[in-house]
């Protein structure tokens, strides 16, 4: 099977998108992926990482503001997207492929648009509950358009919905608590994970920086933080600044971005993170304990209604941002810490969220809508 896969800008795209690649490989040996994105994106970094082909365009996301500074953006924009047709067209005729896989983001546009000029299979991933604009957009054309959420069918122009759940990626499958503790050198205390995305959340790496003051103060713990590609610089200063010297507290790490996820997240006791969908499938598949913090600039506050229905089945606590202080969320997870019979709890009722079988529905469904 010849593969395209548009994906990029966030891991809540890109790690799902990777997921599939690697199932498609498994399932149909020989296969040839290859990955679209944005020139610059993290996709640079996480698809080459992974040994996959990527082709990239100049292209971004439009703005919302219709200021005279936005609508000039956005007609710089428009024409960078006629040059990323252009080049998307060109690869299409190049490669040949059986099948084009938009997985969410303005990345992926390009590739799956220019498939369907082309009358080549087209499938799009949803995995959050509101869709994107990308989505709303090709999923009128898609052979197939899969979704996690059964809520997302009704906000989506298509006869071809499959419901199939979030891709999860392997390794999170298979990775086990006490063999992940030994290779990252965890001790005997418990593992704070903390996440906040890809590119990092501004005012959550602020309430980190006073959460890891806390946590230096006594080291009950051991801490991994996720800063995100927007905070490399200014976090580590804040910290030290907070009057903590990391040198001398290696339970205490600070890293750009978590590669080894499924490792770092398999030894964690507990989990801090966003509520985006794919971060709450790989959760529910793990059955780890998470306090949510649900971003707040997501159109109609679609993350806070994700943690909500985990919450209210007992396999979280959610704490909103504006209410979330250094002090609240460092006293919630050490108050969970230590109930051990609550966190063993909370590991069962959120992973009756995970959806098993998601990965062989989705290649179902793509395999299904390929040409003999």
């Amino acid at each position: 099977m010849r593969v395209l896969i548009g994906t990029g800008g966030t891991g809540g795209h890109i790690n799902p998108a990777l997921a599939i690649a690697k199932h498609i490989m498994t399932r149909c040996p020989g296969s040839e992926v290859v990955f679209c994105g944005a020139k610059g994106g993290l996709e640079e970094k996480l698809v080459t990482r992974e040994g996959f082909r990527l082709e990239t365009f100049d292209i971004r996301g439009f703005r919302r503001s219709l200021n005279l500074k936005g609508i000039s953006y956005n007609l710089k924009i428009l024409r960078k997207a006629g040059r990323a047709l252009s080049q998307a067209k060109r690869l299409v005729e190049e490669f040949r492929p059986d099948v084009a896989i938009g997985c969410g983001g303005y990345a992926s546009f390009p590739i799956v648009y220019a498939a369907q000029t082309k009358k080549i299979p087209t499938a799009i991933l949803e995995v959050n509950a509101l869709p994107g604009l990308t989505t709303k957009v090709l999923s009128h054309k898609a052979d197939a358009v899969m979704i996690s959420f059964e809520e997302t069918r009704k906000l989506i122009k298509s006869d071809k919905i499959i419901l199939t759940g979030s891709p999860v990626r392997e390794d999170i499958l298979f990775a086990k608590r006490d063999e992940a503790r030994r290779a990252l050198g965890i001790d005997s205390r418990p593992l704070i994970v903390s996440v906040w995305g890809s590119l990092g959340a501004e005012r959550m790496n602020h309430v980190m920086t006073e959460f890891i003051a806390m946590e230096a103060k006594e080291d009950r713990h051991n801490l991994i933080h996720a800063i995100g590609s927007y905070g490399y610089k200014w976090v580590p200063e804040e910290i030290a600044a907070h009057g903590v010297d990391l040198s001398k507290h290696p339970n205490i790490e600070v890293r750009d971005y978590i590669y080894n996820a499924a490792e770092v997240y398999a030894a964690a006791d507990l989990i801090l993170c966003r509520a985006g969908a794919a971060t709450l499938g790989e959760m529910a598949m793990m059955g780890k304990p998470i306090i949510i913090v649900p971003s707040p600039n997501v159109a109609e506050n679609h993350q806070e209604k994700n943690a909500r229905a985990i919450e209210k089945e007992g396999g979280a606590v959610v704490i909103v941002e504006r209410d979330c202080t250094a002090e609240k969320l460092f006293s919630t997870a050490c108050e969970l810490l230590e109930d051990p019979a609550r966190l063993s709890e909370m590991s069962r009722n959120i992973a009756r969220f995970a959806v098993p079988d998601a990965m062989d529905q989705i290649y179902a469904a793509i395999s299904g809508v390929v040409r003999n």
